[in-house]
């Protein structure tokens, strides 16, 4: 049988385009095949063998693979604050930094926005989250946020989750104007967060390392963001500084080598998402965009 394409609707073009999976081969054997999932259970899942090959992408002899990373993806080098060929090592590279105005914030007091690029679903009640990668399986926020009480303080409310391709520009940023607290480590495996591998066991995402920040907002409440690490992911750095107020669409981190995700909570009631994200998931399709567009406006 024919392994099944990852789809998506792009925002921008309006059109829905399938995507050009990174390491896919080596993805649907992982988590496709007996053998497979054997070495998943054994290995990949470890953090010793994603610091091992963040570690590779860490010397300086992987700054040859990055333009031919440019050129196999299409990445526009005109929005990069350096130039191509002045990174030092991939994962410099893969965490860059863009040009100021590369990624312009929607405006206004009551517009959320889009933490990260890459493929998004939207759902205006996390319990509507249920199924959508594979029947009979459910968001769990209890898990997820790994606090009882916090996850009572969300539910009902709305997730996005924020899905980071290798390809993808790896820094994140506010979704709304506010205070940040400290981010909170909940340790865990390193499964992949690819639809691949969560067609299989949406638990991944909250069995997998990943942080989470509750950011204090004037306009939106309490909002959790929250960050995953996955299978080669080096880290999940936080350049942030908690307890000083950001403006909306500001840093907050970056993630080292490998595909990441981005997941963002609101309480009930505080936000009304926009209706092309929240209808494309609907429809099951993730939606390309990318930070600092729209998200939804307060409740």
């Amino acid at each position: 049988m024919p392994a099944e394409p990852i789809r998506y609707f792009h925002r921008a073009k309006k059109t829905v385009e399938t995507e050009q999976v990174y390491g896919g081969a080596w993805l649907r054997w992982t988590y496709e095949s007996s053998l497979g999932r054997l070495s998943l259970n054994v290995l990949v899942k470890r953090a010793l063998l994603s610091r091992y090959y963040g570690w590779r992408m860490s010397m300086r002899a992987s700054a040859n693979r990055v333009l031919p990373f440019i050129v196999d993806y299409g990445l526009d080098v005109d929005e990069f604050a350096k130039k191509p060929y002045s990174f030092k090592t991939f994962n410099e590279f893969f965490y860059r930094a863009l040009k100021p105005g590369a990624r312009p914030v929607a405006e206004g007091d009551r517009v959320a926005v889009l933490p990260a690029d890459g493929r998004h679903l939207a759902f205006q009640n996390v319990d509507a989250a249920a199924g959508f990668y594979a029947k009979g399986q459910r968001f769990d926020l209890k898990a997820f946020l790994g606090d009882e009480a916090l996850a009572a303080k969300f539910a009902g409310g709305s997730l996005l989750i924020s899905r980071l391709c290798p390809v993808d520009y790896h820094r994140f940023h506010f979704p709304v104007a506010g205070t940040p607290g400290d981010a909170r480590l909940i340790n865990g495996f390193l499964y992949s967060v690819s639809p691949i591998a969560l067609r299989r066991n949406l638990a991944y995402l909250w069995e997998n390392k990943r942080t989470v920040t509750l950011v204090e907002s004037p306009v939106f409440g309490t909002v959790a963001v929250c960050e995953i690490g996955a299978t080669m992911v080096g880290s999940i750095v936080q350049t942030h500084v908690p307890g000083r107020p950001a403006p909306k669409g500001e840093e907050k981190g970056l993630f080292k080598f490998g595909g990441s995700c981005v997941v963002t909570i609101f309480q009930p009631g505080r936000i009304k998402l926009d209706a092309d994200l929240v209808g494309q998931t609907a429809a099951g399709l993730e939606v390309y965009a990318r930070m600092g567009e729209q998200l939804g406006e307060a409740g």
